[in-house]
Order: structure tokens, then C-alpha cells, then sequence
């Protein structure tokens, strides 16, 4: 038998594929029925949340549902694929439940929208603002039930503002979020020479090698964000942005070239801020930010007891007391649960040492979030 002749016998015919296609129309019924019924359930629960004074968005539980998720995928679905559906079944069930709006460190189609929208999904309304302390007063007042704010950068280090807002605000940080950061060169006519590059400083600055090998002598301009750049860049011919994709499909702009950054593993670590402390997951950090008496050794006592009770800290970073000169605020990320008795026991200790302690939130552990998977 010829190769031509068996390929066209295992190629199904016409009514095989329509058999397979009324499978596929049973199954989407179901799947209707089920979500419907998902959501049902769902709303019972925010039901009862609500009249017990909780909040809509339980990042512990959330986790859980997509570890079991993850867990019951036997494929051909991809592990990135089923948590990409999963948010969006989330999502459309906090909507439901909920008019959920996310304040966020905009303008739109920026990183920080970017990492929200790769937490909340699509079902939700969400709102720019033009700084870190205008999301922190948004949620404070009841303008936005969360905000997603940048914390640190795997390169730049951290965002000071931020840090410098939670000395004031009774927010509590209920989640964190890490996306991997992917810059692109884009345009609305790809045929047209590159003159002239907008895009933020701090972008400028981790392409650098790339733009001095492929785009020597061309003008950089430095906007206030990568979503101002491709903006500017969709209205002017022979202009450019580096930006990231989501920036690129809001204003019509193609990718030039992909990835430019000269460190592939640049990630961005947000925090998603609220009214409540998250429940224990299994697998928490907690943030906290304390304060040490000016004398010698002052700080190796406020940390010593983490080392007591066998509690791993994973972030210092330290903050000048605004209002007194020469004193500084520390902040100090650890491993596990404000609910924990270890927790509990090295954070009593450690008071008897600081001025102010003060538990920012104990919430989930995140996963690396890629920048494109949600706007690719």
C-alpha cells in the first residue's frame, strides 16, 4: 500500500469530524451548566463572607483551588493554559458576587496593570492613578476595594514609596504578586526607520546593551511610563517604544523586536493591598516594618528572636524616619504566618526590642506570573 493511500485512511472523514464536533457541543452544555452552577455555590459563600464583615477575595482559597487544579491536570491542556481559564472562572465569579474595583498604579497598560489584571482577571473594573500613595488613598477611602502597587524589582531594588506608605496606612497587605517583566520594541509601521525610541528611564536603563548593539545613534527619550511611550510612538512615524505588549495591542503598535531586555530574568514583585489580613495557606510569608532604640546592638536584638524560633527571614530593606532625623523604619519579609505560635511568639519577643512593630500582612506565597500572559 502507497504512503498517499494509508494517509488517506487514517485521515477522518467528514462524519467522523462532525461526530466529534456534536461531542464537543455536549460538552460545552455541560460545561455551561456546571459553571452556572459553580457560581451559584460561589455567590452562597460571598453571601455568608458578607454578612459575617468578610472580605470577597480570600487569596488562601484561592490558591488552593488552583493547586487542586493543577494537581487533578493530566493534559493535554498546558499548566499556564488551565490557570489562565481558572482566573477567569474566578474572576467572573468575584464580578457576580461583587463589584470588585482594583486601584492601581497606572496608566493603563502598564506592569502594575499588567500584574493586577494577571490576579483579578477580566471581570473586574479597574482604576489608574498617577501615584502609589493616590492607590493607597483610594482603597483607604473606600474607592477601590484592593490596590496593586510595585514593591520591588529584581534589578532596580526596591520602590521606596511604597515602603514609605505603609508607615501611615492601616492597609494590610493581603497578597503578592511576581511577573516576569519582558520589554519590547514596538511601532505602527514596521517599514518605516526607527529615528527616535520613547520609553521609561528605569526601561532605558535595563535595554541599555541592547539599544547601544542594534540602535546606535538613534534619540531615546525618556516618558513618565512605557504606556505614555506607546502612545507617543503610535501618534508619531519613525517613533518607537519600549514597552510591553499590552501597551503595544491598547494603541495599535506591532513588535518590532521581542525581549530586548539585556537580563532575561528581570521580575517585578507587586503587593495587592486591602482592609484584612489573609488567611493561613500552608505556604505564607509575612511582612512587617518595626522600628529599633538608638543604642549599640539595637538591631541584632530585634531580629534575634527569628532565629530563636526558627523563623527564616527572606527581605530587609531599611527607610529614614521622616519625621526624626537619623532614625530609620525596617522592613523585614519572613517565612510564615502571623496566625503561627512561633510567628506569634518571635514577634511578642521581638517587641519588647522596637519602638513600633507593626504586622503589614501574612498572606500566600506567589508564583512567577509571565508579563504576557494575559494582553498576548
Amino acid at each position: 500500500m502507497s504512503s498517499s493511500r494509508a494517509n488517506e485512511e487514517k485521515r477522518p472523514s467528514g462524519e467522523e469530524i462532525e461526530e466529534l464536533r456534536l461531542r464537543i457541543d455536549e460538552i460545552d452544555l455541560q460545561l455551561v451548566d456546571l459553571l452556572n452552577k459553580r457560581t451559584k455555590a460561589a455567590l452562597e459563600i460571598g453571601r455568608r463572607k458578607q454578612a459575617e464583615g468578610e472580605e470577597p477575595y480570600v487569596p488562601a482559597r484561592e490558591r488552593e483551588v488552583l493547586e487542586k487544579v493543577l494537581a487533578a491536570n493530566r493534559g493535554p491542556l498546558s499548566r499556564d493554559a488551565l490557570l489562565a481559564i481558572y482566573r477567569e472562572i474566578m474572576s467572573a465569579a468575584l464580578s457576580v458576587e461583587k463589584r470588585i474595583v482594583i486601584a492601581y498604579l497606572g496608566p493603563q497598560a502598564t506592569f502594575t496593570h499588567m500584574a493586577a489584571r494577571s490576579r483579578f482577571g477580566e471581570n473586574v473594573t479597574y482604576r489608574p492613578f498617577e501615584s502609589i500613595a493616590e492607590v493607597f488613598a483610594a482603597v483607604e477611602q473606600g474607592r477601590a476595594d484592593y490596590g496593586v502597587v510595585p514593591i520591588e524589582n529584581s534589578i532596580e531594588g526596591a520602590v521606596s514609596h511604597t515602603l514609605d506608605e505603609f508607615v501611615e496606612t492601616d492597609l494590610k497587605i493581603c497578597a503578592e504578586i511576581y511577573l516576569s517583566i519582558s520589554h519590547h520594541l514596538l511601532a505602527g509601521d514596521p517599514s518605516r526607520e526607527v529615528v527616535k525610541v520613547y520609553s521609561n528611564p528605569q526601561v532605558f536603563g535595563q535595554c541599555r546593551h541592547w539599544l547601544l548593539e542594534h540602535m546606535p545613534g538613534v534619540e531615546l527619550v525618556p516618558v513618565s511610563s512605557t504606556a505614555r511611550a506607546a502612545e507617543l510612538a503610535a501618534r508619531e512615524p519613525g517613533s518607537a517604544a519600549i514597552a510591553g505588549r499590552l501597551a503595544g495591542e491598547l494603541y495599535g503598535l506591532k513588535i518590532l523586536e521581542e525581549n530586548i531586555q539585556d537580563e532575561l530574568g528581570n521580575t517585578t514583585r507587586f503587593l495587592v493591598i486591602g482592609r484584612q489580613f489573609s488567611g493561613p495557606s500552608g505556604r505564607d510569608k509575612t511582612s512587617i516594618l518595626f522600628g529599633v532604640k538608638d543604642k549599640v546592638g539595637a538591631l541584632h536584638e530585634a531580629l534575634g528572636p527569628f532565629k530563636r524560633y526558627n523563623i527564616n527571614m527572606t527581605k530587609i530593606e531599611s527607610r529614614p524616619n521622616r519625621c526624626k532625623a537619623w532614625e530609620y523604619f525596617f522592613f523585614v519579609d519572613i517565612e510564615g504566618h502571623a496566625d503561627e505560635e512561633s510567628v506569634q511568639n518571635a514577634l511578642r519577643e521581638m517587641g519588647s526590642h522596637c519602638t513600633i512593630l507593626k504586622v503589614l500582612g501574612s498572606y500566600p506565597k506567589a508564583h512567577l506570573e509571565p508579563a504576557d500572559s494575559h494582553g498576548s
